[in-house]
């Protein structure tokens, strides 16, 4: 048997694993992008309920446990009704995530999105409507709410995540950054995923996402900026002098055509490197590690130039649950993986690196046999807790919603 510490996901979005298998494809002489995408999505978003997106949830995790996963950061933004009134209890689709979460055995911690706006100068639009909050001061509540209700059970936390430049007015990063240093809270933002965003920030600001950031107090070792992907040279050594986190989701951005971040360069500069499932286009943390390096040679043309198996593993591990503001709580948690799976056969006698390089680049989330948070079993024999009837109420929920 194979032991490794725990491994985080720090970027989800539970719900749209609703969506595998059904965003591939386009109308005849339509045109793909990311922002087709997501007009899919948002279409899917707009049937949710509190009883769908638990139901979404708790099989999305009941996948990552069994592939290993034991701690997830869920970036979550669908809070309101679908016409933007928010439920008599504003933080009910987020409280089902949680409970989502917690029944699948997973560590979590909600990053309660926030949202205003369609883009500079435009109000939200269609499913925005219920990712969106007319006055900060109302998120902002929301956060001390959950925080408040979840603040016995210790493996919730709870962070706070400006959804992006384009999402939210400038004024309102600045507060959310003022917030969260003041509660020690984990603080995320998508940064700079699409070409799109930065022309817009240019236009609006006469700055750059990462420039705007730095300007407002953003940036800080508690920062985590997901994909961080269309940098310039400056914009990377802003983030590595920060110590903030790139939050890298290699199979989401290879499955939307984002674009490679420079993970070479920020790893130079000082940046520290998590990873995140996103969209659930794959639930294989190996997966997503192995994707951070091969993905960086593939846009070099070189080998081994951000992080070895080890290097990897502590992004997946260590790194990961630092970032979702479980700083240590890895070593409480473990994975095992059958030494006999097939696909780490012949690292019997190899050297510990070796064996870490063999796993990272080789092994599938299939050789998991036993998950355990806290010392606690959430998947035995390969078979996560309650996975069967999560399965069913997930193909239940995905048919009333598709």
């Amino acid at each position: 048997m194979i032991r490794l510490p725990g491994l985080a996901t720090a970027h989800s979005h539970a719900f749209q694993r609703g969506l595998r298998g059904r965003t591939q494809r386009l109308p005849a002489g339509a045109a793909g992008s990311f922002w087709s995408w997501r007009g899919l999505m948002y279409r899917f978003a707009e049937r949710l309920d509190p009883e769908s997106m638990y139901a979404l949830a708790r099989f999305a995790y009941a996948e990552l446990a069994r592939h290993g996963v034991t701690a997830v950061g869920e970036f979550h933004y669908v809070h309101h009704q679908p016409d933007g009134t928010p439920y008599g209890e504003r933080t009910t689709m987020a409280d089902a995530v949680i409970r989502a979460a917690r029944d699948a055995g997973l560590r979590v911690t909600l990053l309660r999105v926030l949202y205003h706006r369609a883009g500079a100068g435009r109000a939200p639009e269609g499913a925005q409507r219920r990712f969106s909050d007319a006055r900060l001061e109302d998120a902002l509540a929301d956060v001390e709410a959950l925080a408040r209700r979840w603040a016995e059970e210790p493996a919730v936390r709870v962070g706070l995540a400006p959804h992006s430049v384009r999402a939210v007015p400038a004024e309102w990063l600045e507060e959310a950054a003022r917030f969260a240093a003041e509660r020690a809270l984990p603080l995320h933002a998508h940064v700079a995923e699409q070409r799109r965003e930065i022309r817009e920030c240019l236009a609006e600001h006469g700055r750059r996402p990462v420039e705007l950031l730095a300007e407002r107090g953003v940036l800080g070792p508690a920062f985590v900026a997901v994909h961080a992907t269309h940098l310039r040279p400056h914009e990377v050594r802003l983030l590595g002098a920060a110590r903030s986190f790139a939050c890298v989701c290699r199979t989401t951005e290879r499955d939307l055509g984002d674009g490679a971040p420079p993970l070479g360069p920020l790893l130079d500069a000082g940046a520290r490197l998590c990873v995140g499932v996103d969209s659930h286009a794959l639930g294989d943390p190996f997966e997503e590690l192995r994707a951070v390096e091969l993905d960086e040679r593939v846009r070099t043309e070189a080998r081994t130039v951000a992080c070895d198996g080890a290097g990897l593993l502590a992004a997946g591990s260590a790194e990961g649950y630092a970032a979702i503001g479980f700083e240590g709580a890895e070593g409480a948690d473990r994975v095992e993986l059958d030494a006999a799976d097939p696909s780490l056969a012949g690292l019997g006698g190899a050297d510990a690196a070796t064996w870490a390089d063999g796993v990272i680049f080789g092994a599938s989330g299939r050789a998991v046999r036993r998950v355990e948070v806290a010392g606690e079993a959430i998947v035995e024999g390969g078979v996560p807790r309650g996975g069967s009837a999560a399965r069913r109420a997930f193909e239940a929920a995905v048919a009333a919603i598709a």
